[in-house]
């Protein structure tokens, strides 16, 4: 498979296992009913100031696999607009090019490496947090569209290639130093898995498509014939005789049968080819190929590429298409909200709605780590509330705004706006924390994070599943748990040093077949460690750091 290579991957490639670890501080919580307030909503939506490189390093012990939709709208790095990003590369080259603003200032052969450095360990994390059912939506233009391909080839695999989506997001007649207008964009999609579907969608007349064997076991059938000319595939041109009845077929105008005579002749003695003769209520007009349901279910149709307008009207043959409006869409909305252009080029919640609303159901978590102005959270908002739904959102936004522009759009929409009724709903705001590793190194554990988030922490490196408080009348206050039948403690105060001994031993109440147990200090000799399953981890030393 082809590979890309800049300037600077080499320092980036596995970066995201070198970004700190911060905890997430809990700022407020916000709700319909009662706007803000200190304790947290519960209602599994987040807003996080940081950067987003981080905030997703900290989303990993409660999110990793869980997430099922992950829109972002990152810069397009077409020198028009400016950004900046602090990854702490050690690399002095990559330091000055991420630590400076990229726009048209940065005008030179390096800026496609500078967006690569900046979105490539990005990618990364988000690959870790995405189900493995779930769906990766990037909204680019032509400029970046074949590196970012190609890099996230790499990541997700040739095979994780879904789909490249076509938007139009205006209608320009400015041809300022062009005669072509670039009125369309993409949304690029992957997942994790080839098998993933979409959700909602046109059905398809399933009277019609699906039939049975006799045997009680139902099959779709699927079209014989491919969009090609007997001049371009003459040697699948020809009739396709029943050989029951002896009626002759045709391929229709300007399509060839998908298979050569001699493997067609093969589908038919398998008995894997419908006859319309064979079906005659079902009114079939053209032989058609079985496929039973485990290979290809087709009780849906297919989902189109093109994203066709709101207005527009569509003359297709069997085709699902999402329709949305365009770019303005999302710069009136923000007016409408704000009362004033907060942004020019918004997205228009329309898109991001008809997109989430494809790939997700009820429960399903929503990541938006490019937030802006919050139109993912927005759009979420609004598909709950039209199908009741309780989808959940988390937004990442390392701008200053993130609270007075981002979280302030989603408080005016679950509360309503303008002419707008309010979607209710409510989030929590958090910052980006603390690192929990301190120390030139990271050699040394932060002790002004809050043990809780450590607990939390040391549970997902050991465990890589999300972290449930056990109840303290359980075992020990150390004790983090149970799983697969290892239990875990983790022997620590903030202001002293810890020693696993007998007597910490002693209080141990789990019974397992294995135990973990991290500590300052251990005093139980080897051999009665082995004996027993006991496998001590020196406090910091031995706390792994992903």
């Amino acid at each position: 498979m082809p590979t890309l290579n800049w300037i600077g991957k080499e320092k980036v490639i596995n970066h995201h296992q070198d970004v700190p670890y911060r905890v997430l501080e809990h700022q407020y919580g916000y709700t319909a009913d009662n706007r803000e307030q200190p304790q947290s909503t519960g209602s599994g939506n987040k807003i996080i100031h940081g950067d987003n490189l981080e905030a997703l390093k900290s989303l990993l012990p409660e999110y990793e696999g869980k997430i099922k939709c992950i829109y972002i709208d990152p810069p397009y790095n077409t020198g028009n607009e400016n950004w900046a990003y602090n990854d702490n590369v050690n690399d002095p080259k990559i330091k000055k090019w991420l630590y400076s603003v990229v726009g048209k200032e940065g005008e030179d052969l390096s800026r496609h490496d500078k967006w690569l450095c900046m979105i490539y360990p990005r990618l990364k994390l988000l690959h870790k947090l995405l189900d493995k059912d779930g769906i990766l939506l990037i909204s680019i233009d032509d400029f970046e569209l074949t590196y970012l391909k190609l890099i996230l080839d790499e990541i997700f695999g040739f095979k994780g290639f879904f789909a490249n989506f076509v938007w139009r997001r205006r209608v320009s007649s400015s041809m300022a130093n062009s005669w072509i207008s670039k009125d369309h964009e993409y949304i690029v999609a992957y997942s994790k898995s080839p098998d993933t579907v979409f959700v909602r969608g046109e059905e398809r007349d399933m009277e019609k498509y699906n039939l049975s064997d006799g045997d009680g076991r139902f099959y779709a059938s699927m079209p014989l014939t491919v969009g090609m000319t007997k001049e371009m595939r003459p040697n699948q041109w020809y009739e396709l005789k029943n050989p029951k009845t002896g009626t002759g077929y045709w391929p229709a105008k300007g399509r060839v049968w998908g298979f050569y005579p001699p493997t067609m002749k093969q589908k038919v003695d398998e008995n894997l080819v419908i006859f319309p003769e064979d079906f005659p209520d079902k009114k079939l007009t053209t032989p058609r190929l079985k496929s039973f349901p485990e290979d290809a279910k087709r009780d849906r149709k297919p989902l189109s590429t093109w994203i066709f307008e709101q207005n527009q009207e569509i003359d297709t043959l069997d085709a699902h298409f999402i329709k949305t409006a365009k770019n303005e869409e999302g710069t009136r909305l923000l007016k409408n909200i704000f009362g004033d252009v907060i942004f020019s080029y918004a997205k228009p919640v329309s898109l991001i709605h008809s997109l989430i609303g494809q790939f997700t159901k009820d429960n399903d978590i929503v990541i938006d780590s490019f937030a802006g102005s919050g139109t993912t959270a927005h759009a979420v908002l609004n598909l709950n509330k039209q199908d009741g739904g309780n989808r959940k959102f988390i937004l990442v936004e390392m701008e200053d705004y993130a609270e007075t522009i981002t979280a302030e759009r989603v408080k005016r929409v679950i509360n309503g706006y303008s002419d707008k009724e309010g979607t209710g709903g409510g989030f929590d705001y958090y910052e980006l924390g603390k690192p929990l590793f301190t120390g030139e190194n990271n050699e040394f554990l932060n002790e002004e994070v809050e043990t809780g988030k450590i607990r939390e922490y040391i549970w997902y490196s050991e465990t890589r599943t999300p972290y449930t408080p056990p109840d303290p009348a359980a075992d020990n206050p150390y004790f983090l748990g149970k799983k697969e039948d290892s239990a875990y403690y983790f022997i620590y105060e903030k202001h002293s040093l810890t020693t696993l001994d007998f007597d910490s031993l002693a209080t141990i109440k789990t019974p397992a077949a294995q135990y973990v147990i991290y500590a300052d200090n251990c005093l139980l000799p080897k051999e009665f460690m082995t004996l027993k399953n006991i496998i001590f981890k020196k406090i910091p030393r031995d706390i792994t750091q992903f």
